[in-house]
């Protein structure tokens, strides 16, 4: 299994920073998402995917397995940052896109190049 998502992750690495490199802000910022997804899944896999107890500590129980809880909360704030960061460059974009009427970066360059 951990086989099986170390290579989903390499895929999501190697699509986003394929689009990261594309010339169209969208492609850019879908780029950083699927690198973002990538980098939460390999955050899941370094964590063991196994299956236990909570991690919560009885009296008396000493053998038990636990899952680690580390894995999960950074997890959880990634996927909040993450969703954040997407957010806000979307807006960002479509601002850009409404100012310069394009959302290819060389037009941008060359539009701004110009102006001043």
């Amino acid at each position: 299994m951990e086989l099986l998502i170390s290579i989903l992750v390499g895929i999501l690495f190697a699509v986003g920073v394929y689009m990261m490199l594309s010339h169209k802000l969208l492609k850019i910022i879908i780029g950083t998402a699927f690198l973002s997804h990538g980098t939460l899944l390999m955050l899941m896999t370094v964590g063991k995917l196994k299956r236990g107890a909570p991690p919560i500590i009885v009296d008396g129980v000493e053998d038990a397995v636990y899952v680690d809880p580390i894995p999960q909360a950074l997890i959880l704030t990634a996927i909040v940052i993450s969703f954040a960061t997407t957010a806000f460059s979307l807006v960002l974009a479509y601002r850009c896109y409404q100012e310069l009427g394009t959302d290819e970066t060389e037009q941008m360059r060359g539009d701004f190049t110009d102006e001043h």
